[in-house]
């Protein structure tokens, strides 16, 4: 029995590995378990944000993951995948036309879904990336409706690189996996909606130092899960491995290990460096993601020492970036924009700089990174590339919140902030009818503000406040205050700073 489907002239790769081959079974079976791989990378996100931020908010930032996923899959289903890979009549090299309300009977129907459940997983991914950034002051109502619409932002960047008539393509812009197209261009919406959404109340109110995660057991877990999934992120992009697919799937994994663990050992320097000899878990866990990111779009095309020469470079400009934004009192909480912004400019760049013809798929059309005699032409064409999903995540990302802004409202009010999501947008933590909370506590020994004691502590230093004095909170939320005993308190909310 033959294993192979009938061939077809389409482009549906995310690398342009398929030029007009067969998709064997085997490769069916590739780009599915890749894509299912991907997929539990959202669950690397959560854990990786719930652990950074503060605990009041926790519950909040699991829930934005499950919304990118359940809008933003509705939306690139109805329009997303179309304008990425149609190629019916109309395509051109903005956007494609087709397989608006993905279905498929015919014989390219397993490509089809197969494309369309990998780069569901990829557009998901670019609108998680901005949940952090937007992170503990963001009301949930007005980020769903920002998730249902984000599928624009991915959608168009994508033809550009990866579709079969896209101009970038066309101009040979080379992103094996998705430095740019994903992660730049989460990164540049990111940055655009932490600057709206101005700094979270009484964030560099002590400096600019980063506030202590929730639980930094949680937000390592989660790294751990996002560079398991990135293994499939990266070599899954081979989208098969018949042919000579397999050596590009395998040289990927080397270099993406590399690169980590490269960017890992520059974390661990810096911050004994800068850390006065402690090790930030903030700084190995962004210089890791950053070394990944930087390597995503030329994981199957350099060689594994230069490879650890791409994961240094991008955590360093991580760490540095994320130094940077604090100063300018640009509030990411999570450091999303340094992780996915400035280090997939980067990896984008270390194409022009670092690749080689590719002998096996011709994934670079016969050019060659600066370093390896190719000339300036790859390099300019990168950074073309660069300006190009920057100018449009930024200027598309900006229209949809200010929209937003102006109709349903996005920024949570200050009591709401101050109380935590978790509590005014799902109900878990204190009562709404219970009559006090205890806030937190300052340490005279340290700018943070500590956690205040448990329910029923006899700790005369925890102040108690009315929940009468939030009437605003409780007249928008349709609660009636009650005065009870303070013995009825579930959960201590947390002021953090």
């Amino acid at each position: 029995m033959n294993n192979t489907t009938t061939p077809f002239t389409t482009t549906l790769s995310p690398s342009g590995v398929l030029a007009n081959g067969p998709i064997t079974w085997d490769d069916a079976t590739w780009i599915l378990t890749s894509a299912f791989i991907i997929f539990t990378m959202q669950s690397g996100f959560g854990l990786l944000e719930a652990g950074v931020v503060s605990s009041k908010n926790e519950v909040n930032i699991m829930v934005k993951n499950v919304v990118d996923i359940v809008f933003g899959g509705l939306t690139y289903w109805a329009y997303g995948f179309g304008f990425s890979f149609g190629e019916d009549p109309g395509t051109n090299p903005f956007c494609g036309i087709g397989y608006f309300f993905v279905d498929s009977s015919d014989e390219n129907m397993g490509i089809v879904f197969s494309t369309f459940v990998f780069q569901l997983s990829f557009a998901t991914t670019a609108t998680t990336i901005v949940s952090g950034c937007m992170a503990e002051r963001t009301k949930l109502l007005g980020y769903m409706l920002f998730s249902f619409l984000n599928t624009v932002v991915y959608c168009f960047p994508a033809h550009w690189v990866w579709g079969s008539k896209g101009f970038l393509k066309e101009l040979g812009s080379v992103d094996f996996a998705g430095s740019g197209v994903v992660h730049l261009v989460g990164g540049s919406s990111g940055l655009i909606a932490s600057i709206l959404l101005k700094p979270r109340i009484g964030r560099y109110d002590h400096g600019t130092e980063p506030l202590p995660m929730c639980s930094p057991a949680n937000a390592i877990v989660g790294t751990f899960m996002l560079w398991w999934g990135w293994l499939a992120f990266n070599c899954g992009s081979t989208f098969g491995i018949s042919g000579g697919k397999w050596q590009l799937a395998a040289k990927a994994a080397v270099t993406t290990l590399m690169a980590s663990t490269g960017g890992g050992c520059a974390g661990v320097v810096l911050s004994f460096i800068f850390k006065h000899r402690k090790f930030d878990v903030g700084y190995l866990i962004n210089s890791v993601l950053g070394s990944l990111v930087s390597i995503t779009a030329s994981c199957a095309l350099v060689r594994p020492w230069e490879s650890i020469i791409i994961g240094m470079i991008g955590a360093i400009l991580t760490i540095g970036c994320t130094k940077l934004l604090d100063v300018i009192h640009v509030d990411d909480p999570v450091g999303a924009v340094a992780v996915h912004g400035a280090s997939g400019i980067w990896g984008l760049l270390a194409v022009g700089l670092f690749v080689e013809k590719d002998p096996i798929e011709d994934l670079t059309g016969g050019l060659s990174g600066l370093f390896h005699g190719g000339g300036w032409y790859l390099l300019g064409v990168q950074t073309l590339s660069a300006v190009c999903e920057i100018a449009w995540s930024g200027l598309t990302t900006f229209i949809m919140l200010f929209i937003i802004m102006k109709t349903i409202g996005l920024r949570m009010d200050p009591e709401e902030e101050r109380l935590g999501a978790d509590l005014v947008e799902h109900n878990i933590g204190a009562r709404m009818s219970d009559s006090v909370l205890f806030s937190p506590r300052r340490d005279p020994a340290s700018k943070h503000i500590r956690p205040a004691t448990a329910s029923g502590s006899d700790d005369n230093s925890a102040s108690m406040t009315s929940l009468r004095s939030n009437q605003s909170l409780f007249k928008k939320r349709k609660v009636k205050p009650e005065v009870k005993g303070i013995e009825n308190i579930s959960m201590i909310c947390q002021d953090d700073v």
